[in-house]
C-alpha cells in the first residue's frame, strides 16, 4: 500500500468511514503494534495499548493533513506517543515540592555540629590516655564496628577478657569527659 493509499484511508477515516478505517487497521496496526511493542516492552499492554491508538485515529483523523510527509509517520507518532504516555501513568506523582518545607534535615544544626566538634577531639584527648591497646580495641569496637570476638582475636586475648577492657575503658573515658 503506498503512502498516497494511506493517506486516502486517513481522510475517508476524518469522515466516519467505517470500511476505510476498516482497511487502514488491517494495513497499519502491524506496525503499529510493533512501535506499541518496542516501547511498552509488554505484549498485553501494547495489544490494549494498540486499540486505544486506534481510537485515536478515529477521532482525531480530521487533524490529518494531506502532505509529503508520510501518513504512517503521523500514525507511528500517535502511536509512540500513546505507549510513553501509558508509561508515564503508570509513575507514582512527584510529591508536592512544598511538602519538603515540612521535613526536617536529619543531620545535627550548626550549633550542635560545632558542640560535636568539640567533643570528639575532648573523646580524642581521652583516648590518648589510655593504654594504646585498650585505645585500639575502643576505636576498633565503637568507631569501626568490630565485633568483640574479631577485636579479642586480633589482640590475642580471650573473649571475656576483650569485653573487660573495653568495659573498663568505657569507664575511664567517663571520668575523663567529666573533668
Amino acid at each position: 500500500m503506498t503512502p498516497q493509499d494511506i493517506s486516502t484511508l486517513i481522510v475517508r477515516t476524518s469522515m466516519k468511514d467505517r470500511a476505510a478505517f476498516d482497511l487502514l487497521y488491517r494495513q497499519t496496526s502491524a506496525k503499529l503494534f510493533g512501535v506499541c511493542l518496542r516501547v511498552l516492552k509488554d505484549r498485553g499492554d501494547a495489544e490494549e495499548a494498540l486499540q486505544e491508538v486506534f481510537v485515536k485515529v478515529w477521532t482525531k483523523a480530521d487533524r490529518f493533513t494531506v502532505s509529503d510527509l508520510s501518513p504512517i509517520s503521523w500514525l507511528v507518532a500517535i502511536a509512540r506517543n500513546h505507549a510513553i504516555d501509558r508509561i508515564r501513568s503508570r509513575r507514582k506523582p512527584a510529591a508536592d515540592i512544598d511538602a519538603a518545607l515540612d521535613v526536617a534535615d536529619p543531620g545535627p544544626g550548626p550549633e550542635a555540629m560545632v558542640v560535636a566538634g568539640g567533643e570528639s577531639e575532648r573523646i580524642y584527648q581521652c583516648l590518648e590516655e589510655l593504654e594504646q591497646d585498650r585505645a585500639q580495641a575502643v576505636r576498633g569496637a565503637y568507631l569501626n564496628g568490630e565485633s568483640y570476638a574479631d577485636l579479642a582475636e586480633r589482640h590475642k586475648v580471650p573473649l571475656n577478657t576483650m569485653r573487660t577492657w573495653l568495659r573498663r575503658s568505657l569507664l575511664k573515658l567517663r571520668e575523663c569527659l567529666e573533668r
